[in-house]
């Protein structure tokens, strides 16, 4: 029998629980968002329809329906929903959830559902606790993560887990969430209201529900009409989805790197605002702008690594914001450079075959011969400088098993092109 003083807070709750927890989906069918991986016909879909959900790890930005699913999932198999966080959780909460789960399942045949929110904050040995259970079917696990569950679960777990990415809701998903919850509020919000909210929520569901939540009260309160200048109001700050040490970090450095080689100066400096909004440390960017300018431009204009440079330094001496002047000019001009990565295709040859065949003599010529006996030993035998005879500068040096090799091949782009001068900057 449940306790009576806990039914009735758990019925006022639901009264009084904020927006988003008042209108949280309980069916597929009520779920928006997601479509991708729940849409009629899926197979993730099917099997949750027909109770035979596997393990899953539901990974994530915030407000994107984790949680959320989890429950269902709960609901569709009939399953006792037992929920973990990370955060505050021990190996003997865990066990703890596994004792019941057991005297479920031996009593009455009833599984459990166990949700772990922000798995990615588990050790090894939390996540080593759950591990016999999914395996043997104790218990259906679904992980929420924020964070890439490829760097941040353990392989042995992950293995026996479904991995499901999920997206942010866009605009128009978010404003039908924005009406469902205007709905439950018995608000009046306008067309541009709602449009701003969504604008503003960055993806995250429970973000505009709380805003529209906010905005509504705060007017109500006034005696006034919802308006874009209340949502302004309780909404200052559009959230900024980014980890310095996660998954959004290396997307974004990804597109920032493959924006200046694909010659697109817009797209480079969006990334690099991006990635400056979030935080991220300017030394990183100077040193992705330095690299580029010798991996992507190299020969095909010099220059590129000069600028790089010193913007590399400028960063050191100035510091943000202001350097950000300084990293917007050399991603523009390294974007906009001629490209070439013969230089960089050159050096990754040579090394390749360092490591596959050692490393050769150079030639007795090419050997050092400024000591007592060198000259006995053959060193410096027959060298010329180029200095002295020009016509010596184009004598292959390499060592003997390796003469004719070639490594640095020049690109037909920019000063790298035979006889060509500096022209056009586009690249």
């Amino acid at each position: 029998m449940g306790d009576l003083f806990s039914d009735a807070a758990a019925a006022r709750g639901d009264v009084l629980a904020p927006l988003p927890h008042r209108v949280r989906p309980r069916t597929l069918d009520d779920l928006v968002g997601q479509q991708h991986v729940l849409g009629p016909g899926t197979a993730l879909r099917r099997a949750i329809e027909e109770g035979r959900a596997p393990s899953m790890i539901l990974h994530g930005p915030p407000g994107v329906g984790k949680t959320t699913i989890a429950r269902i999932v709960a609901d569709a198999s009939s399953a006792a929903f037992e929920e973990l966080s990370a955060v505050s959780a021990r190996v003997d909460d865990v066990r703890a959830v596994l004792a019941r789960a057991r005297d479920r399942l031996g009593g009455n045949g009833v599984r459990t559902l166990l949700f772990i929110d922000e798995i990615h904050r588990f050790d090894k040995r939390q996540q080593d606790s759950v591990l016999h259970a999914v395996e043997d079917g104790l218990v259906t696990l679904i992980g929420a993560t924020t964070e890439n569950p490829y760097f941040e679960v353990n392989q042995a777990l992950l293995s026996r887990c479904t991995v499901i990415e999920l997206e942010p809701l866009t605009l128009e998903e978010l404003e039908q969430v924005i009406r469902r919850g205007a709905d439950a509020l018995g608000a009046t919000v306008p067309e541009e209201v709602s449009a701003e909210i969504a604008r503003r929520a960055g993806g995250d569901a429970r973000t505009a529900l709380q805003t529209v939540e906010l905005a509504w009260e705060t007017a109500t309160a006034a005696g006034e009409e919802l308006t874009v200048g209340h949502v302004e109001d309780v909404a200052r700050k559009r959230p900024l989805r980014y980890d310095r040490a996660g998954d959004r970090h290396y997307d974004l450095a990804s597109a920032f790197i493959k924006s200046m080689r694909g010659s697109d100066p817009d797209a480079a400096v969006y990334y690099l605002a991006a990635m400056l909004e979030g935080g991220e440390d300017p030394r990183f960017l100077a040193r992705r702008i330095v690299i580029a300018a010798s991996e992507d431009v190299g020969n095909a204009d010099p220059r590129a690594l000069v600028v790089a440079v010193a913007a590399a330094q400028a960063v050191e001496h100035v510091g943000l914001p202001e350097a950000q002047l300084n990293l917007a000019q050399a991603a523009i001009y390294v974007a906009r450079a001629p490209k070439s990565n013969a230089a960089a295709r050159a050096i990754w040859t040579a090394r390749a075959d360092v490591r596959r065949d050692g490393i050769a003599p150079p030639p007795a010529m090419m050997r050092d011969a400024h000591y007592r006996g060198a000259a006995a030993r053959g060193h410096g035998e027959g060298y010329v400088s180029p200095h002295d005879d020009p016509a010596r500068a184009g004598v292959d040096h390499l060592p003997e098993s390796l003469r004719g090799r070639a490594y640095y091949v020049p690109s037909p782009n920019g000063e790298e092109a035979e006889g060509t001068v500096d022209g056009d900057r586009d690249g």
